[in-house]
């Protein structure tokens, strides 16, 4: 019957029929259903009996699936989100009381394995909140139904259905942060082994039995296996997370030991059984040994000592050696059929036993790379440090090293890695072939893909096994090395392997191998070779190459270029896709070293520079892709200059790359860092390529761009790169990405510092249009100043101050009176006197409830010096705009507090510069005439005497102090950016470096005498209250 819901879903109230009947809607086809039955689910979601409603219909069998499932999904995304105490529309305590009750016992009876799993991970969801405290009874409950479980011989579903509650629950349960529910966890351990290694133990014995010796009952074999399976899968998280020190509990040592005889016993069965068994059964076997290998990995790495001390465990992992090495014997390719269009087939493809062999063996290297590791780097291997635990640590170490990793069994390994798994095999030679890109990226990869590969994890051990053995390991491969290397030798397998071998080694052996004659005599012939399969060698001297340069100083750098000239060529046969990827990948290690030159490069930059280009075009992957453009990166990089003539070509490679990435913002982050190197290296000559990279920027930077989260970052580095090499002629292409930069000047952006610094720049690229667009820069800006971080803060206002300046250069004091009226209205002059005054009163106070204020010194200073710029430009407006920033309070109150905050700072200020910005302003105050600076007399000789000091040689010199710029020509530099002129011509009208103090002084003390009335009306009434020391070193200056 068909059912849809006409009214909203308040009007519908929940019981168990109403919910099954919306259920069915959404889980039927009809697009209108689904979607209103959707939105009533969401209402009922949080009405108390919503979830127990849920779940009595999951528990009804007799339903449909789909709706029984649609059912266990919505409960179980419910735990997730409302099962906590805290959270908003919690399930209340009964009804969590029901759903705990029911859902371990009817998940073991639940016939369908999909709604088994995620009712399982349901329970495990809610353990993971409710054990140990509100739920201490839930671990033993699964167990208990485990044990049930396995007692009924025939109703093998209800034990699968057990296991699978139990496994989730510990997987959950060992992830756990709280330690009090991992340590609950670790109580309950014994019991939970002690029902499941029975289990177990004794579904092995049935199907090992079975399969060995023959019997009746082939179905209860295949259960049993099946069984023994799911029980060896919760066995390893358990051994994993139910014990800190493993080897100190009996039940694990004896479970320890009967696994380990499995582990010999299965692989037996897997190599004898490979004829005999059914497919099937083999892959569960096969399951087996990649369990119980797992768990000897996991419990290496995570119980290092732990795993050394349990019975067996060195012969384990020699026993896992010799897996390796009987391995080794056929990994490797003898012989080029197949390979270069000989049309051979790899043997060993069709051997069922390698997938296997292949798997035990990469965890065997593995692990061997976890005991190198608990030997020589113990620190970043063991977490413990009680008494005993220094000892077991102890113990462990001593035994890995003198049982296992004996300087016999090192110069073995070694041998067996270079000669045997460095060796390309004959699916490596095919993947060559039909798959070239994907096989190198495979190759070169990077992160933690070596974990899953033979050869990659063969040559991280190798490495290791070098650095921690040099001494004995040395001598060794120099001797093969020494056998090898030649041009007379053309076994291209064993070549390969041992030059792989020397190139990992660069760093352990560049003080034991002449390579510059190794790379005249050996290399550069071997690579001009023409003969088959040498293109493998031809990619294993590019991978060498880019090993040993970096750390191997004299190396003949222009014979490396040309070879890599030559391995980028195409036109050469040999040079495949392999080779061509492998060489462009590895030229970044060649052309980064500190001692690459550009002089030394620029013969060959042109030919390389093509080439790579040329495979970047032609390359598909895109991993492949970005790891060439990375190279191309570092070589626009490290030329700078130099690329200038290959800038067009590079243009009009990027461009269409940029579209073809799409989605792809890697890509287009490496894109976008190439053309910052560019145009760095372009310099004025970048404003050429405007039209094409400005629409980049404003596309990833714009606020409602969705590419803005992964492209800011590195738009930004090319935006400020393109303003600082724009010219003069060039400032009207940038302007239009202004508007920008405002919505980044939040509090808390991780772009803020980089937005206000390239704001300062536009304001001395294009003052005008700065100032028109002020009013958007101030409202963000007054909240970082209210915020009060120091940097942010002396970026806003070094903005304000570059502003002030140049209004006045532009309109005037009319301008300059139309900023101060924008810094009024968006309260930046209020936020200054606020936090002038908080600071004053903090001064002013004492003792415990002293008042307090968020300014710091350098802020303060820079408060002041705004106030000095409107100073210095007109005292009368400075005067007007402080008393509009405080209306509420007397003027004579406001100038009183601020001139006394104000001179009782200047102690405080180191900053010749900002020092006599301050100076300049309060003596620019005595064009005023009035009483209330002229009451400050004293404090104003003192200040004039201290700056002067500080800016002249001599108290008395007639020269202009040291700040102001007597040749302005000396500031104009070398191919001067827009950027830098601007900042120059500001610096050239600054009152700073334009006014002289002493002369300064001089006129505005006798405009000050001038409007008292005369010099005897000054002495009189204002020098006479003037301290005679005081008066006595302002008189060395020689002003008066």
């Amino acid at each position: 019957m068909s059912f849809s819901i006409e009214v909203p879903g308040e009007a519908n109230p929940l019981s168990v029929q109403t919910l099954y009947h919306t259920l069915t809607a959404a889980s039927s086809t009809d697009p209108q259903q689904i979607k209103s039955a959707t939105l009533q689910l969401q209402n009922w979601e949080k009405q108390p009996g919503y979830y127990s409603s849920l779940q009595i219909i999951f528990l009804d069998t007799s339903l449909p699936v789909e709706v029984r499932y649609l059912c266990i999904i919505q409960l179980k995304n419910g735990i997730d989100r409302y099962w906590r105490k805290t959270a908003p529309n919690a399930i209340k305590k009964d009804e969590k009381n029901q759903i705990r009750g029911r859902c371990i016992e009817s998940g073991t009876k639940e016939p369908d394995a999909r709604l088994a799993l995620q009712n399982a991970l349901m329970v495990a969801k809610i353990i993971r909140h409710e054990y140990p405290i509100d739920w201490p009874e839930a671990i033993s409950a699964i167990v208990s139904n485990l044990r049930l479980a396995s007692q009924s011989i025939h109703n093998t579903m209800e034990l699968a259905r057990a296991l699978t509650i139990l496994l989730e629950a510990i997987k959950e349960l060992s992830t756990a942060r709280i330690q009090r529910t991992r340590a609950s966890l670790q109580a309950a351990a014994v019991e939970v082994l002690q029902v499941l290694g029975k289990i177990y133990f004794d579904k092995v014995q049935t199907w090992t039995s079975f399969f060995r010796h023959g019997g009746d009952d082939e179905g209860g074999a295949i259960d049993s296996i099946e069984q023994s399976l799911l029980a060896l899968r919760v066995l390893r998280r358990l051994l994993i997370a139910g014990w800190d020190f493993p080897n100190r509990s009996p039940e694990v040592q004896h479970v320890w030991v009967l696994l380990i005889n499995h582990f010999h016993d299965m692989l037996s069965l897997a190599a004898d059984g490979s004829s005999s068994l059914h497919k099937s059964v083999q892959l569960l076997v096969e399951k087996h040994l990649r369990q119980i290998a797992k768990l000897h990995l996991n419990l290496a790495k995570n119980h290092p000592a732990g795993f050394v001390l349990l019975p067996g465990s060195t012969q384990l992992v020699s026993a896992y050696w010799s897996l390796i090495a009987r391995l080794g014997e056929t990994f490797g390719s003898h012989a080029l059929a197949g390979f270069g269009g000989q049309n051979g087939k790899d043997k060993d493809t069709d051997d069922s036993n390698v997938p296997i062999m292949e798997y035990l063996s990469l965890k065997g290297l593995l692990l061997l790379r976890e005991c190198v590791k608990m030997v020589f780097n113990p620190a970043q291997t063991f977490k413990y440090q009680q008494a005993q635990d220094k000892d077991e640590k102890a113990r462990s170490r001593q035994l890995i090293k003198g049982d296992l990793l004996t300087e016999d069994f090192a110069q073995a390994t070694m041998q067996t890695l270079m000669t045997q798994f460095f060796v390309l095999r004959p699916q490596d030679l095919r993947e060559w072939e039909e798959q070239p890109e994907e096989w190198e990226r495979r190759e070169e990869g990077e992160d933690d893909i070596w974990e899953f590969s033979i050869r990659s994890c063969a040559e991280k051990l190798f490495l290791e096994l070098m650095l921690n053995y040099k001494v004995q390991l040395v001598p060794k491969l120099l001797s093969v090395f020494g056998n090898v290397a030649s041009t007379q030798n053309t076994n291209i397998f064993l070549k390969d392997s041992v030059y792989g071998a020397i190139g990992l080694g660069a760093a352990v052996l560049e003080d034991e191998i002449d390579f510059n004659s190794f790379l005249n005599e050996t290399l550069a012939r071997e690579v001009q070779a023409n003969q088959p399969g040498y293109n493998i060698l031809r990619r294993r001297i590019a991978i060498v190459l880019g090993k040993w340069l970096p750390v191997k100083e004299g190396l003949d750098r222009p014979l490396v270029y040309q070879i890599f000239q030559h391995l980028l060529d195409k036109q050469d046969p040999l040079n495949d896709m392999v080779v061509r990827i492998t060489a462009g990948r590895q030229l970044k290690n060649i052309i980064s070293p500190f001692e690459f030159t550009i002089e030394g490069f620029r013969p060959y930059c042109a030919t390389v520079l093509g080439h790579l280009m040329a495979l970047i075009e032609e390359v598909e992957l895109g991993e492949t892709k970005l790891a060439l453009l990375s190279t191309l990166s570092t070589l626009v990089q490290s030329v700078e200059d130099g690329i200038v003539p290959f800038a067009d070509h590079i243009i009009s490679l990027l461009n269409p790359l940029w579209e073809q990435a799409g989605t792809e913002f890697l890509m287009k982050q490496s894109i976008l860092g190439i053309l910052s190197s560019l145009m760095s290296s372009m310099k004025g000559n970048s404003r050429k390529y405007h039209s094409l990279i400005i629409p980049l920027i404003d596309s990833s930077v714009d606020i409602s761009s969705e590419t803005r989260i992964y492209l800011l970052d590195d738009a930004m580095d090319l935006w400020a790169t393109v303003l600082q090499q724009t010219p003069a002629a060039g400032i009207a292409d940038v302007v239009p990405l202004v508007p920008h930069l405002f919505p980044m000047l939040e509090v808390g952006s991780e772009t803020l510092r980089r937005a206000l610094e390239m704001t300062e720049t536009y304001v001395y690229l294009a003052p005008s249009q700065m100032l028109a667009s002020f009013s958007f820069f101030l409202p963000s800006s007054v909240g970082l100043l209210e915020h009060g971080k120091r940097e942010a803060t002396g970026l806003v206002l070094a903005i304000v101050d570059k502003a002030i300046q140049s209004a006045l250069k532009l309109g005037g004091k009319d301008a300059l009176t139309t900023l101060a009226s924008q810094l009024l209205q968006f309260n930046l002059l209020q936020t200054i006197m606020a936090g002038l005054r908080g600071a004053h009163e903090a001064h002013e106070s004492s003792g415990p409830n002293r008042s307090k204020t968020w300014l710091d010194v350098l802020v303060e200073t820079d408060y002041l010096s705004i106030l000095s710029r409107l100073t210095l430009a007109s005292p009368h407006l400075f005067l007007d705009a402080i008393q509009a920033a405080v209306p509420n309070e007397e003027f004579n109150v406001t100038i009183k507090w601020l001139l006394s905050e104000w001179f009782g700072h200047l102690d405080n200020v180191s900053h010749p510069e900002k020092k006599k910005l301050s100076c300049l302003a309060l003596t620019a105050l005595l064009q005023t005439g009035q009483p209330w600076i002229v009451l400050h007399l004293q404090e104003l000789m003192a200040v004039w005497t201290e700056t002067a000091l500080d800016l002249y040689d001599e108290p008395d010199s007639t020269e202009a102090d040291c700040l102001v710029y007597k040749d302005p020509q000396s500031l104009e530099g070398e191919d001067e950016t827009a950027e830098k002129e601007g900042e120059r011509k500001l610096l050239l009208i600054d009152p700073v470096h334009q006014l002289d103090l002493k002369s300064f002084i001089r006129s505005q003390l006798e405009c000050a005498i001038s409007a008292s009335g005369g010099i005897e009306v000054f002495q009189a009434e204002w020098l006479v209250n003037v301290d005679g020391d005081v008066l006595q070193e302002f008189g060395k200056l020689g002003i008066m």
